[in-house]
């Protein structure tokens, strides 16, 4: 009975945390500005585009060369900050803010440890994550496993945020759609980058919430196997802006009167918003080349992120491990760190290393 009611007070938190945030008006709403218009339609497109029909087909990707700065090192470590231009095609960044165009990465490794015999994960960035510093901690304790980590500023947060928008809370649809598709192009560049120029024995990508969608969608294209763990992820954005609390922090009225339907009802505002982001469902993607490696870690009692979006996940990619952790989706952002870790280092030893 006291797991029962535990269970029950960290789901509560969510909804208070998703009301306090999401249905005052201390700040605007998801979609403010409507769909998008034409940018909408161009991202559909391309979003559909990322499935490949043979294994080798969108690959190898651009190759990056970040501009690096040390930001401070010690004896053992090092975390260098770098700056590249984005790698999509120009009618990608023709659609980005300027504010995007220029992506940013930090990257924490050890020092004097061969880069073949050490492994590298890219974190992407959960919805609000807009700085390095909680993905750094969350990979900083796996220096001593000679786990180095690359953190990913996502578009249209931190530096790369538009300066319109307000905090995480994107203007149209067609953004979302935006920043998943270009998320993707850039991990996949800097997963190139670790295996072919610096020579990592091993690789892998994580993410939580959206940045585990993203995370998920990497993994599935990537055509050799690496390790893949989204964290706290739905299997679909409709699971996240439809079902779960952010469905509160939607512009329903401003979709509803930015369509091209005349007399469009708020119902059907829905219905449309659940057809646009349905082209992020991850069951829909291949099954990774390493399903084994992959380990999806849920929460059991999150009110952003049922556990049935969860198990979709599994149940798609045989081979896959769930795991759960007590608490909520905000609560286990705080206080499960150590799960996602150990879920890194157990995804990571089911690799061979790779051959030099």
């Amino acid at each position: 009975m006291v797991s029962v009611n535990l269970g029950m007070l960290h789901y509560v938190l969510d909804h208070i945390y998703g009301a306090f945030v999401h249905r005052t008006k201390l700040s605007t709403p998801f979609f403010s500005k409507g769909w998008g218009g034409s940018k909408l339609d161009l991202l559909e497109s391309l979003v559909k585009q990322l499935f490949p029909v043979t294994g080798t087909q969108n690959w190898p990707p651009t190759l990056v060369q970040p501009i690096w700065k040390t930001v401070w090192e010690t004896k053992t470590a090092c975390l260098r900050e770098g700056i590249f231009r984005t790698p999509c095609e120009e009618r990608l960044i023709n659609a980005l803010p300027p504010e995007s165009y220029n992506a940013r990465v930090a990257f924490l490794a050890p020092k004097y440890v061969p880069p073949q015999k050490m492994a590298c994960v890219v974190h992407l960035a959960g919805t609000g994550d807009h700085t390095f510093e909680r993905r750094l901690r969350l990979g900083g304790p796996l220096l001593k496993q000679n786990i180095a980590t690359m953190v990913l500023e996502s578009p249209f947060y931190g530096l790369r945020r538009p300066r319109l928008q307000c905090g995480a809370k994107l203007l149209c649809v067609s953004d979302l759609l935006l920043l998943g598709r270009v998320t993707i192009e850039e991990s996949r560049s800097l997963l190139h980058w670790l295996e072919e120029e610096a020579g990592y024995g091993k690789t892998g990508i994580c993410g939580l919430s959206m940045g585990g969608v993203h995370a998920a969608m990497v993994g599935s294209l990537h055509p050799r196997p690496i390790a893949t763990l989204p964290f706290l992820a739905p299997h679909s954005a409709v699971v996240a802006f439809c079902e779960g609390v952010l469905k509160y922090a939607t512009a329903w009225e401003a979709l509803r009167d930015d369509a091209e339907q005349e007399g469009m009802t708020l119902d059907q505002a829905m219905e449309r918003l659940r057809s646009v982001l349905s082209l992020t469902d991850v069951t829909r993607f291949p099954v990774p080349k390493s399903p084994e490696a992959v380990i999806f870690v849920g929460a059991t009692d999150d009110g952003y992120i049922p556990k049935h979006s969860v198990m979709e996940l599994q149940k798609a990619w045989p081979g896959s491990e769930v795991r759960w952790v007590t608490g909520g989706h905000v609560s286990s952002f705080i206080l499960h760190n150590d799960a996602f870790r150990k879920a890194i280092v157990d995804a990571l030893d089911r690799l061979e290393w790779k051959e030099q």
